[in-house]
This record gives C-alpha cells, sequence and structure tokens, in this order.
C-alpha cells in the first residue's frame, strides 16, 4: 500500500500562483510516476502532469504547458507542482497519483484549488 498526502491547495486570484505538494509513503518502488489530475465540477477528471522518477521524464496537458511545473525530490518521495498564471478554468480538485513499474496506482484525497476572475 502506498498513502499519498496532498496540500497546498487554495483560493488565488486570476494571474496568481500556487503550488501543489504531495508526499508519497508506505510501499514506494525506486521506479515510479508519480503525478497530477483535476476534475472540475461535472467534467471528468483530467491529467495534468506527471514525471518519472528516474530520468525526471515529464509530460503536461496542453492546457497547462507553459504555466505549470512539476518536479519531485526523491529522496522525500514528494512531487510538487508549480502554478503560475492561474486562470479560473484551472479551478477544480487536484488529485496526486503514484503508479509503480507493475501499473499499480494509487490516488491522494485531492486538494481545492479555486481561480476567481
Amino acid at each position: 500500500q502506498v498513502q499519498l498526502v496532498e496540500s497546498g491547495g487554495g483560493l488565488v486570484q486570476a494571474g496568481g500562483s500556487l503550488r501543489l505538494s504531495c508526499a508519497a509513503s508506505g510501499n514506494i518502488f525506486s521506479i515510479n510516476t508519480m503525478g497530477w489530475f483535476r476534475q472540475a465540477p461535472g467534467k471528468q477528471r483530467e491529467l495534468v502532469a506527471t514525471i518519472t522518477s528516474g530520468g525526471g521524464m515529464t509530460n503536461y496537458a496542453d492546457s497547462v504547458k507553459g504555466r505549470f511545473t512539476i518536479s519531485r525530490d526523491n529522496a522525500k518521495n514528494t512531487v510538487y507542482l508549480q502554478m503560475n498564471s492561474l486562470k479560473p478554468e484551472d479551478t477544480a480538485v487536484y488529485y496526486c497519483r503514484y503508479m509503480d513499474s507493475r501499473s499499480h496506482h494509487y490516488w491522494g484525497q485531492g486538494t481545492q484549488v479555486t481561480v476567481s476572475s
């Protein structure tokens, strides 16, 4: 089992910034992918960004490229999402996901991000 604890959500005005953190604990595999997904009301959960543990390869949704940056600290099993130039359409519950090399995946409890116009 893997436990994920997210933090850093909140209310911010359009154009502002927030930084999300997600700490993983438990049965952590050295090779894994961590990432952020989000779900707005009435919409499906969608990928925001992911990052691998090895080479730190990243993947971003087109809607956040150039504004969001994902990073990780492998020693702390923690992944971060720096969100800049936030827009009202970024409003959603943001979920952290951990996936190991066998494609077992775990989700955090979610953290609310609200961007006011």
